[in-house]
């Protein structure tokens, strides 16, 4: 059994502000039972401290430089793996790249927790359990590594003790067994948001994008209506409102939007509305008149994102609410609890959550650490929103939104490129073990059209035209979806939809919503128990036609899961020939 004993006996460090100097009166305790361990810092001393960080433990890795690893990252849209010698991003967003997010020099850091693999057969994962407070950081290198939470320059004062993030060591010869009981332990901190049904709909950004009108939405609200009528949440994302920041404030393609969300409830339907709760533009009412609300800089100014940050995708630079200010709070508070009591929507895809959890700038409470300020403000808008709302999290920082969401985006955005069908798939895959335990995994839309679609481009920009994938590629994507065991949303334009395509969504409508374990990391294959049968997914990511065997747990009868083709009695394997390149198969087994 792999043992974890390098980890228990590491030395601990407090780093101050002035010059990462120490004080040997301020101390960090830890204290292990089994392979879990509780943290604090204390200062014993007679003055204040100015915290910059807290080493938990550091010391020498006993893993050679090919190792490899899966970390998170702090943000959503950051994913890390690779081997020591060579981590890489998967998706697109780098955590310091991108979101400019502090580096410490000589290491590769990845937050929350990192599962260590030197050898098929022989796992290691380490990582934080809770996140009330504080952002912990894992810190990797060649032969040693340091286990940081983040003090962020605040001050502990003289016989002050804070309690930290729990943190724990686990080892075993199974990645899906270590995953669940890390899991497990999570849900202790933060019990997971119920919900009595995944959401299935439609979503109005990957066909129109923020040029969406009302009529677009009663277009495909008569087209789902009459054709996909399980689809029950028509989602209005981005491009209803006149500013961000503004969301009680339509635009100029949308009339009345409580009138329009009651006309989608007269359909049989229930609306769904995106905002971006923790963001106002500079021509927003809200930042016009509340500008004391939102974080500011050194000499009191409001601090646009873009100083020290992302400043946002489209109409930036984007300011930051103050999730400590108590007005900023009860603002977040009407604002919900009007979309929820007079437009009747009771779910609410929450976008651009980071800037909530930035580090930087000055709150109006003084003490808050950003996992304090993004926590408090979610505490606001479940309140607006309702004890039986749903709310996505999207765009938001991991770890942070524990216990705050019921659901998760666990990817990047999609688009109709096979590029993106890959880079999302691995996102989504490596997150499958979340589903169900810490939330509801929503691996973003499901798209299959390729006919004069509108192609969105990062910055917001839509132009016309056609994309290159393959039915084969389609199909791949519509299997990740399914494997996903997730969320279920079209981003097609229903009104224009083939009937082909409409079949595929009614199909993948029939999952059980429950995530596939992976034989290993590859991803190639992944199992499915539902409803006394197994569905067997196969994923061909290369270039080339591949020949693939498939281990069957059980002797018996197999179908294909799209067509329904009998494909024969099975005793111990089945073996896929010529799977053309970029394609997946799903074979129910009975």
């Amino acid at each position: 059994m792999p043992s974890t004993e390098f980890i228990n006996h590491a030395r601990a460090q407090v780093r101050l502000v002035q010059n990462d100097s120490m004080r040997d009166d301020v101390q960090v305790t830890t204290s292990w039972d089994g392979s879990t361990c509780s943290c604090s810092v204390v200062n014993n001393g007679t003055a204040p401290a100015a915290i910059k960080e807290i080493v938990l433990f550091q010391g020498e890795w006993p893993f050679a430089r090919d190792s490899k690893f899966y970390g998170e990252g702090y943000n959503m849209l950051s994913q890390y793996r690779g081997t020591f010698a060579g981590p890489e991003l998967i998706g697109a967003y780098d955590d310091r790249k991108h979101y400019k997010l502090p580096a410490t020099a000589g290491f590769f850091t990845v937050y929350n927790y990192a599962l260590l693999s030197p050898a098929p057969h022989e796992h290691y994962l380490l990582g934080f359990t809770s996140c009330k407070r504080f952002s912990g950081e894992l810190r990797l290198a060649e032969g040693r590594f340091e286990i940081v939470v983040d003090g962020e320059n605040l001050t502990l004062a003289a016989g002050q003790k804070w309690e930290l993030e729990e943190f724990v060591a686990f080892a075993g010869a199974n990645r899906e067994e270590l995953l669940a009981q890390y899991a497990a332990r999570i849900e202790l901190h933060h019990p997971r948001l119920r919900v009595e049904e995944i959401p299935t709909g439609w979503c109005s950004w990957y066909c129109f994008g923020p040029g969406v009108t009302e009529q677009n939405i009663f277009d495909n609200l008569d087209a789902i209506a009459e054709q996909a009528p399980d689809l029950r949440y028509i989602q209005i994302d981005d491009g209803y409102q006149a500013c961000m920041g503004d969301w009680l404030i339509p635009g100029s393609s949308f009339s009345d939007m409580e009138k329009l969300c009651r006309a989608i409830k007269d359909k049989g339907f229930e609306p769904a509305i995106w905002v971006a709760p923790f963001i106002a533009e500079r021509e927003s009412a809200l930042f016009r008149e509340h500008p004391d609300w939102f974080i500011h800089d050194e000499t009191g100014e409001p601090l646009p994102s873009s100083r020290f940050s992302f400043g946002g995708w489209r109409r930036g630079p984007w300011y930051m609410l103050d999730g400590t200010h108590p007005d900023a709070r009860a603002y977040l508070v009407d604002v919900f609890r009007t979309m929820r009591e007079k437009w009747g929507c009771k779910y609410f895809k929450l976008d651009a959550n980071m800037w909530g959890a930035l580090p930087g700038g000055v709150r109006y409470l003084k003490h808050a650490t950003k996992v304090d300020a993004y926590r408090m403000g979610m505490k606001a808008v479940l309140e607006g929103a309702g004890a039986d709302s749903f709310l996505l999290g999207c765009n938001a920082p991991m770890w942070p939104s524990l216990g705050t969401v019921h659901g998760m985006r666990v990817t990047g955005d999609i688009s109709r490129k096979w590029a993106k069908f890959k880079e999302l798939a691995r996102e989504g895959f490596s997150r499958n073990w979340q589903h169900n335990r810490l939330w509801v995994n929503d691996p973003d839309c499901i798209v299959l059209e390729n006919r004069n679609i509108k192609l969105i481009d990062p910055d917001g920009t839509v132009r016309r035209g056609l994309s290159s994938i393959t039915q084969d590629e389609f199909m791949f994507h519509a299997a990740y979806i399914y494997a996903s065991g997730g969320m279920i949303l079209s981003g097609d334009d229903v009104s224009t939809m083939s009937e082909h395509n409409i079949h595929i969504i009614k199909r993948v409508l029939e999952t059980a919503n429950a995530a596939a374990q992976f034989d290993d990391d590859s991803f190639r294959i992944g199992r499915i128990r539902a409803h006394g049968k197994q569905i067997v997914c196969v994923f061909n990511w290369d270039d080339d036609a591949a020949t693939i065997e498939v281990p069957l747990a059980a002797g018996g009868r197999c179908t294909d899961f799209w067509s329904g083709e009998d494909l024969g009695t099975h005793a111990q394997s089945i073996t896929l020939s010529a799977m053309p390149p970029h394609s997946a198969r799903m074979i129910c087994c009975e």
